[in-house]
Order: structure tokens, then sequence, then C-alpha cells
């Protein structure tokens, strides 16, 4: 590839604009009416879920969520540019993507709820744990990727992480190794312009976060991170070149995070309220439902349909969470390693014995308590 076909764009990729309308594209083709509505299904699960968690997250039956609020075009087209035989690889924030997969929605917020595994069965669903270190899982989505190969099979991975993670060594580790060993993997970068509180300006210099990608000898696309049209067909470009051996691709999405980072998180402190109303007009799913309603494709009947499927979704993840987790706190020890060496078993015999210190001071009958002075 010529390093010119290497550079990304200067504007990025947009098949249907904010307004709802068709923008012609001399490269890419919008997706067929079909996608375009199984996508715009995936977006109205996508916002009922975000919405549902956060009710959680305040009933405190989840410890932590953070919203994917307006980037779910991103989340859905990640999880439909794949096929059946290929892998996932998400961060925190993409529960949207791994339940667009297919993983139950109650299984894929055990995670965030503090239990002690993934929550759902990774090699089914062909979809990595969700990753809370950041970049991490980029390194083992071209571990994975490169042993695909390796063992001549046809897998893409499509790796999931946030413009913060871009500065981090693992990110570069992982862009360098997949671009020398030609690993069949798309880095896809959902550019919400903030890690946490630090702007982007903050974190790069560079025109666009796609332009890295030359530096290590790929190619590298920028695309509207809200719209999903666009969004299907870049990455579907970039998984059709992996499949076919031409290596990895960057792909770098441009949204918004519309929420605070977590709802640990006070996002009044590093922007202000006009920047996050001025993507309102941006939203993806308004987007959508408005091109389809105009040609024709969406109807009443179906906006009923969908909404009620997502409904149903978020019926599963309330009636999943409310219920008490049955906990065994041996758990925590219990799958550390095969065999449990002598320092982990020494402080589960402590954790042990004082939980059943605990249990016998709560099952002791309460003293009478004597009145001062002594007795009557």
């Amino acid at each position: 590839m010529e390093h010119a076909e290497m550079l990304p764009r200067d504007t990025a990729v947009q098949l249907i604009d904010a307004d709802g309308s068709t923008v012609a594209d001399e490269t890419y083709a919008m997706p067929g009416t079909e996608t375009l509505l199984a996508a715009y299904r995936g977006l109205v699960d996508g916002r009922r879920i975000n919405d549902q968690a956060g009710a959680l997250v305040r009933q405190g039956r989840l410890a932590v969520y953070p919203s994917s609020h307006g980037q779910e075009a991103c989340q859905i087209g990640a999880a439909l540019a794949i096929s059946a035989e290929d892998w996932l690889f998400p961060t925190y924030r993409d529960s949207v993507a791994v339940i667009a997969r297919g993983v139950a929605p109650a299984e894929a917020m055990v995670l965030l709820k503090g239990d002690w595994h993934s929550g759902y069965d990774v090699r089914a669903h062909r979809v990595a744990p969700q990753a809370t270190p950041l970049a991490t899982q980029l390194l083992h989505a071209v571990g994975f990727a490169y042993a695909a190969k390796q063992r001549g099979e046809h897998t893409v991975v499509i790796a999931l992480c946030g413009d913060g993670a871009t500065s981090e060594g693992d990110f570069h580790e992982a862009m360098n190794f997949a671009a020398v060993f030609h690993v069949p993997v798309v880095f896809f970068v959902q550019n919400n312009e903030f890690a946490i509180s630090v702007p982007l300006s903050r974190q790069t210099a560079a025109p666009s976060l796609a332009h890295k990608a030359i530096g290590y000898g790929m190619p590298g696309r920028r695309v509207d991170g809200n719209d999903v049209a666009a969004v299907l067909a870049v990455l579907g470009e970039a998984v059709d070149r992996a499949r076919s051996g031409g290596g990895p691709t960057l792909v770098e999405a441009h949204t918004y995070r519309m929420q605070a980072h977590t709802n640990a998180d006070d996002d009044t402190r590093y922007r202000e309220r006009d920047e996050v109303r001025a993507w309102v007009a941006r939203d993806p799913l308004t987007r959508l439902r408005t091109h389809l309603t105009g040609v024709g494709a969406l109807t009443a009947e179906l906006e009923a349909e969908y909404a009620a499927g997502a409904e149903r979704i978020a019926t599963a993840m309330r009636e999943a969470l409310n219920a008490d987790s049955d906990l065994d706190p041996e758990d925590l020890f219990r799958f550390v390693t095969e065999t449990r060496s002598p320092q982990l078993e020494e402080q589960w015999q402590m954790l042990r014995g004082e939980i059943e210190r605990t249990r016998t001071a709560d099952a002791a009958p309460t003293a009478q308590a004597t009145p001062i002075g002594g007795s009557r």
C-alpha cells in the first residue's frame, strides 16, 4: 500500500448528515435498508440499556456504569461489522456492543455490579471480558488475532478503545506488533473528546488520532462516529481488508461522551454545558430515525416493535440485578491459581476466621442491660 493511501482524509467519512440526509461518497457505499433497520433497532436497544443502567446505579444495584449515551452508533457498528466467527475485544464503556453481540444483558452487567468474573462465556459469544485498565485489551486482541492467523483461521478481531487509551504505551506496542506481523485486527478508537477530564488537545498534537497509523505502517481512517451508516461502511472495509490478508487498520470515530465518565464523575468541573448541548443535534439515534423515516423504511409499527424489544431488555436487566447474589467468600481465593499457594491459603484462613467470629457474635443472645446503680 502506498503511503498516501495510508493517510486518513482531512474530514471524517459521513454518509448520513445530522439532518438525516444522504451524503454521497466516492469510496463508501450506503449500507442496505435492512442493514440500517437492524442498526436502528440496535441503537434503540442501546439507548434503553444506557438509561436503565444509569437508573440501576442510582438504586445501588450497579457499582458503576460508564455510559455510552451518544456513542451507540460506534457500539452497534462494531458489533454488526464482524461475522459470527470473529471476535470483539471491548472496554468498560462497551456494554452495548457486548449485548449487541449476543451476550445476555444481565450477564453483561455482572462485572459492573462488582462480581468476581466477567459474567458471560467469552467463547460462546466470541467477546473477550470487558477491560477496565486502559489499552491492555489491545495487546490481548493482537495476540489472539496473531494466534488465529498462525492456525490458518479467517478470524478478524475488532479491538475497541477510547481516545485516552492512545496515550498508553500498550496502544503503541499493539499497533507496532500488529503492523509488523500483518495481524488481522481492526483498532477502533472511539474518540469522544475526553479521557475522563483530559481533553483531546492535551493528549496529542497530531492532526487526528488516525494519523498515528502511518507511523506504524498501516492505514488510518476517520469516520463520523454518530453516523452508524458510515461506521458500518468504514469498519466493513477494514474487516474485509484484514480477512483477505491485508493486515491491520486504525479507524478513528469522531463522537462525543454526552454524559459523565462514570456515575462517580462530575463532568461540570471540566466542560461547559453549552458544549454538551451542541452535540444533541448530532445524536446518532435521531439522525438514523429521520433518514429511515424519510425514505419510507421506518414505520410506526416497526418503531413500536423496536421500543417494546428494548423495554424487554431493560426489564430483564432490572429483574436480574434486583435479585441479591449468593456469594461465597472463598471464591476470592478459589480461582486465582490452579493450586492455592501457602500465602493465599493463609489469607483465606484469616478471612474465614473473621467471618466465623462475626457469625458467632451475631448469633449470640443479647445480654440484658443492667440499669445504672444496680437492680431496682
